[in-house]
């Protein structure tokens, strides 16, 4: 067993062994992390940068003390004071091992970027926000009617727009007359008021016309990534939609693993909540010159969040979720300024609103997607999974819904697979493999082209093949298990027992072969053991959540799944059901919403009203909580098998013969390839 320190990287989650003096950007390179470099490690390009953590990981089973890399140098010291780097930061080709450390790569430091698919969707909203531009004309002071500024432009806004009363802020304060007078006593003014604020507040003061607009966020804060909506609260328009990762990955890639990481370092949570900041910030201004705009014309933010994101965004210490009763410090909506939260990079005086948690493990995003999708209004039963590395689940109709939370893990993101890697240019989203001859043909994010089409070469010369992305790992499950080339049970067959040399040994079991470019110095792609049951595991624990929100309903179906979240909008219906993700049902009745979550942000961000109902549709909702329920560790065992034992038959509405072959005995299957239980209509 091997001494060296062992280096851990997020958000890839890769980890090897190195000896001690070994730069981070080497390790880097041999791991196949994606870490940038173009000046040959002289310390000249400052791409390589890298955030060294440290602490205690029971996540990644390390701790990480001071010391675990080399000290500070001159070189890094000399970029430093030329160009600066963030505290924290260090450069990978100069900073090296010296013990077990924990290295997160950001996004600017990799080769190829993270794809955050979380678009906004079209949709229709009623344009009621919470923020207004008002244009008004003052009067002007006069020495017989000693009135100050405010108060002559209060008045204006009771008699020109009806606005009864309102307040500013010190910092608007010290704007009012130099604009007052610059606009020759016309000026137009940003008022808000929230659906709760007896009185409104003038948060931004231009003079004259002002026509430059006048915008929102919608932020959809997920364990693994964020996503921005800038939206014009005059329209509706979405102007700009752009995300990045949640820097949070580094203390843990699963929401309890962050829990832990705060309750065994101290100040960790502050740790947690700076980064998160800091993050928000950052894709505030990237989505501002994106779009043009001046970014002190963003007045508003709605939040949607699961619980520890919530606390953690908010600076709550997120210990009291990871244990029985799981209590929130505050499950109401929250209405607050943004700089109380250190949001510096939109308007000083701009305000944040964030959606009411269901419970303690069931977050603000649950209730974003009960907003957007309204369960309670459906006439048919309908499942709504919101997947992620928490899935969110709701099942309801016009006479109840019921809402609970499963812990699924980053395997469906990419992460603690073995080629596995975030959606990035490079990594193979779709396959297929031809159940007669076992070959597969795969599609990677970048390119249109399938890998057997003329042109794939040529299509994929700058992003090349880098690995398997979330929504290509689940689809690479399902075929292997269409194929033949994997049991019930997960188990991947040898090469005799399936009939292709792509089935090949590793250690005790085997691993199926997508594509090997090692020759020429590139990635050789597999799908393994451990990939398969890190898929089972995750999906397990979708599905029982289902189940257990099926048995408190008292049904055996249900009429739709509606798949939600980025995740939910990338994966194949049919690999899904193949895979037993889902609870069966009709293939046709199962359909994406995108951004679910992302979406009833926006609606909250456009329309006051919205809030209320949501308000009020949040303690209506039923709570099931999956760790306290023992049904929930039967449906999660029963759903280990692919798709699984109570339900071994989906409805697809295909012509697919599920092969049952068993792998277990070690000698040939038990039944070919080609031998199916039953067979299905194609539709």
């Amino acid at each position: 067993m091997t001494t060296d320190p062992l280096v851990v990287f997020t958000p890839s989650g890769k980890r090897g062994h190195f000896p001690v003096g070994t730069p981070i950007l080497t390790a880097a390179r041999q791991l196949g992390v994606d870490l940038d470099s173009v000046c040959g490690g002289r310390g000249i390009c400052s791409k390589c940068q890298i955030t060294p953590s440290y602490g205690e990981f029971p996540k990644h089973g390390v701790t990480v003390r001071e010391g675990a890399l080399s000290d500070w140098n001159a070189v890094e010291q000399r970029y430093d004071d030329k160009r600066g780097l963030k505290p924290g930061r260090r450069l990978g080709c100069q900073a090296a091992v010296q013990g077990d450390v924990v290295i997160d790569v950001p996004p600017e430091s990799q080769v190829h970027r993270q794809v955050v698919r979380k678009a906004a969707a079209a949709r229709a909203i009623v344009m009621d926000p919470a923020t207004r531009l008002y244009f008004v004309v003052v009067e002007e002071p006069d020495m017989h009617s000693p009135t100050g500024d405010l108060e002559r432009l209060e008045r204006a806004l009771r008699q020109q727009w009806n606005i009864e009363a309102v307040t500013a802020d010190l910092s608007l304060m010290t704007k009012l007359q130099p604009t007052l007078r610059k606009g020759k006593w016309e000026v137009t003014v940003a008022v808000h008021k929230g659906h709760k604020d007896e009185v409104a507040r003038i948060v931004e003061i231009w003079p004259g016309l002002h026509e430059s607009g006048l915008f929102g966020l919608a932020i959809d804060l997920g364990s693994t990534t964020i996503a921005a909506h800038l939206t014009d609260l005059e329209t509706g328009e979405v102007k700009a939609s752009s995300g990045l990762m949640n820097p949070q990955i580094r203390f843990g890639e699963d929401l309890m693993s962050r829990v832990s990481y705060a309750m065994m370092n101290p100040g960790g949570d502050q740790e947690m909540t700076r980064a998160v900041r800091e993050a928000i910030n950052d894709l505030t201004t990237s989505i501002a010159e994106e779009a043009g705009i001046d970014a002190a014309l963003i007045v508003e933010t709605v939040f949607v969040c699961n619980p520890v994101m919530h606390h953690l965004l908010l600076g709550l210490d997120p210990v009291e979720l990871g244990q029985a009763p799981f209590a929130l410090a505050t499950s109401e909506s929250l209405s607050l300024p943004a700089r109380e939260m250190d949001l510096t990079a939109i308007n000083p005086r701009a305000r944040v609103y964030i959606l009411p948690c269901i419970a303690g493990h069931v977050g603000a995003d649950c209730a974003a997607v009960a907003l957007s999708e309204e369960p309670g209004k459906s006439e048919d039963l309908v499942l709504i999974v919101d997947v992620g590395t928490n899935a969110e689940i709701l099942l309801g109709n016009t006479s109840r819904v019921l809402a609970c939370s499963s812990p699924t893990g980053p395997a469906f993101e990419g992460a603690q697979i073995s080629s596995g890697q975030r959606a990035a240019p490079g990594a193979i989203e779709r396959i297929e493999i031809d159940p007669v001859t076992k070959e597969p043909r795969f599609r990677i994010i970048g390119s249109e082209k399938w890998s057997n089409e003329d042109g794939f070469d040529i299509d994929i010369a700058t992003t090349g093949i880098t690995g398997i992305c979330g929504s290509g790992i689940i689809e690479a499950v399902a075929e292997m298990r269409m194929a033949g080339l994997l049991d019930e049970s997960g188990l991947i067959g040898s090469a005799g027992q399936t009939g292709t040399a792509r089935c090949v040994p590793e250690g005790r079991t085997h691993a199926y072969l997508i594509h090997d470019a090692s020759a020429e110095g590139g990635p050789r792609i597999t799908v393994t053991q451990g990939d398969i049951r890190a898929i089972q595991l995750a999906k397990s624990a979708l599905y029982a959540g289902a189940r257990l929100l099926m048995d408190e309903m008292g049904v055996e179906r249900v009429d739709r799944v509606v798949l939600a979240g980025a995740f939910g909008a990338h994966i194949s219906t049919k690999h899904a059901m193949v895979l037993g993700m889902i609870p069966d049902a009709p293939l046709d009745k199962v359909m994406s919403a995108g951004n679910a979550a992302g979406t009833g942000a926006r609606i909250a961000l456009c329309n006051i009203a919205s809030r209320a109902e949501i308000e009020r549709v949040v303690r209506e909702i039923t709570k099931v909580e999956t760790a306290i329920e023992p049904k929930f560790q039967d449906h999660f065992v029963a759903a280990n098998a692919i798709p699984h034992k109570t339900d071994p038959f989906p409805e697809l509405g295909l012509v697919v013969s599920l092969p049952s072959p068993s792998f277990n005995t070690g000698g040939e299957a038990e039944a070919g390839a080609g031998g199916g239980r039953r067979r299905r209509r194609r539709g």
